[in-house]
């Protein structure tokens, strides 16, 4: 699973024509407004532009997605199919994987920035809807009506995007809060995923996440993930249900898991490597030194300079 920028977004749509997407993006954002795209899906993804189908992956930004044909969508530990049409708000903190299932798709989407839609410009933080909460379903199923309302929504957006009118882009984020608030209304989907399916997904991507940290190869690394709670929400899941699923898949409480891996870590670098037991307790996570020697003779029964001698 990588982190996915909205630079990153564009090459993978764009291709590896560099000059294509450095200069959209430069044409697009500044440091005042953020940035802020909408798409037709059909124009977009049947004009020589990459296939539909995204892997699962943490993407970096905002997306709201319009979506008109079958299609799977897969996060954290559920998996919902849509069936005819429906809306996604995808955000940062929950990674997901998106299938369509039919080849005929349409519909429309649009990408933005935090800095689109900061506090300072809207009155409120995103992160703070309930639409964009962790534990939130993110994925809705729409009828005829409700398709229709935000797809007037998205056209005007498509419009107001290419016009020059010199305060569009406060018109353009009263769109997004208006397709945000609407969306809060919708009543959940219905789970199609099967527990051991997204169990053995969470364990996985729990493991890819751990691992990912390491080897530690700088004494200037700091670990960004070092406790359950931090998994849980780069995981976009309760900690509670992330506790239960590895305890059924490997046996072994996330506790465990991390610390376990930590101490190995902390073995190969007291061995291999010439840093100070301070600065391998900093890339480590550790605040004080005396901490990390009392986790690691927890572990080992030695203190870490009994170990490395």
């Amino acid at each position: 699973m990588e982190n996915v920028s909205i630079k990153e977004f564009y090459k993978t749509m764009f291709g590896d024509t560099v000059y294509q997407h450095d200069s959209f993006l430069e044409s697009k954002n500044s440091n005042d407004l953020g940035h802020f795209n909408v798409f037709d899906t059909a124009k977009f993804y049947y004009s020589g532009n990459k296939k539909s189908e995204m892997t699962y992956n943490r993407r970096l930004y905002y997306k709201i997605s319009l979506i008109r044909g079958k299609n799977l969508v897969e996060f954290a530990d559920k998996t919902v199919i849509i069936e005819k049409q429906g809306i996604l708000f995808a955000t940062p903190k929950i990674p997901y994987r998106y299938t369509p299932q039919a080849p005929e798709q349409s519909g429309f989407f649009c990408v933005f920035t935090t800095d689109f839609l900061s506090r300072s410009k809207t009155g409120l933080l995103i992160d703070e809807l309930p639409i964009y909460q962790p534990n939130s379903d993110f994925v809705y199923q729409l009828n005829d009506e409700q398709y229709n309302e935000m797809e007037a929504i998205f056209r005007k957006m498509n419009a107001e995007l290419s016009s020059d009118y010199a305060f569009k882009y406060d018109l353009l984020r009263n769109y997004v809060l208006e397709l945000i608030h609407a969306g809060q209304r919708l009543k959940p989907m219905e789970i199609a995923a099967t527990t051991t399916n997204a169990a053995t997904r969470i364990s996985s991507l729990f493991i890819e996440l751990l691992e990912r940290q390491f080897p530690v190869e700088s004494d200037a690394h700091v670990m960004q993930l070092k406790t359950p709670v931090d998994f849980a929400k780069a995981l976009g899941i309760h900690i509670n249900h992330l506790n239960k699923v590895l305890k059924e898949t490997t046996g072994r409480r996330t506790t465990e898991i991390i610390n376990g891996r930590i101490a190995e870590e902390a073995r190969i670098l007291l061995k291999q490597t010439q840093w100070n037991v301070s600065e391998i307790a900093f890339a480590l996570g550790f605040d004080e030194v005396a901490h990390f020697s009392n986790f690691f003779k927890k572990y080992t029964s030695l203190s870490p300079s009994k170990y490395r001698n």
